[in-house]
């Protein structure tokens, strides 16, 4: 009969070796993790900015080569500085400027916020006039499928597109999340989007950080907007 010295100790060498393994095997796979992951990223990032039709066809190394021809990323201070080279210790925000045939055709933004059942991720896109969106994407998020889970649908993300940031007075007032539908007689038509039915927490909860994004970064795009209204851009 074994003893109960030889069950422990048997015990103990089966979890050390397998804990060495599974070790091993998280170590190994954490730089294809993070691969992944920036890639992801930059996936969309090109999607928001309307590179998405051809990204389902590109292999990891054309979107890699896409986004390095075509993206500039460029941080910015709480001011809307450019900063050349910002330190982990200083508070700076990314602008995802994205560029073809010579000119820019667009920023992004990342944004995120509370929705009904968790934060969600995503990024917001603005046309080179610094006023109009060109789209928006989220790609995480906890809320119910086909309920608060449609914010990643085209129907939901399309009704975005085009639609203003700024008033008449040059204000910046954002995009809202109607409940229900988007009234065509609204004299602030341009200002709001469909809501998603049964889902009015998640649309107000993205109003509210969508809002509140945008403002940490108004400084930068409101400078764009002086240039071009007197002709210096």
């Amino acid at each position: 009969m074994r003893s109960d010295t030889y069950t422990i100790i048997f015990t103990s060498v089966v979890t050390i070796v397998l804990g060495l393994v599974i070790s091993f095997t998280a170590d190994s796979l954490r730089d294809r993790q993070e691969i992944n992951e920036a890639l992801d990223i930059k996936k969309n990032i090109l999607s928001v900015l309307g590179y998405n039709q051809a990204l389902s066809v590109w292999t990891d190394d054309k979107i890699q080569s896409v986004y390095e021809k075509n993206i500039k990323e460029i941080s910015i201070d709480a001011n809307g500085r450019e900063i050349e080279k910002p330190l982990e210790s200083n508070e700076y925000r990314k602008i995802y400027q994205s560029t073809e045939n010579g000119s820019v055709s667009g920023y992004a933004i990342p944004i995120s916020g509370k929705g009904l059942w968790g934060t969600m991720f995503g990024y917001f896109a603005i046309d080179p006039d610094a006023e109009t969106v060109k789209g928006i994407t989220f790609y995480k998020h906890k809320e119910t499928p086909g309920l608060g889970g449609e914010v990643d649908k085209d129907w939901f993300k399309n009704n975005f597109i085009g639609k203003k940031l700024i008033d008449v007075s040059g204000n910046l007032v954002s995009v809202e999340v109607v409940k229900g539908y988007v009234s065509s007689t609204d004299p602030n038509i341009n200002h709001k989007v469909d809501g998603i039915s049964g889902a009015t927490i998640t649309g107000k909860g993205v109003t509210t950080f969508l809002k509140a994004d945008l403002k940490k970064y108004d400084p930068y795009f409101a400078k764009i907007r002086k240039l071009k209204e007197i002709g210096s851009l």
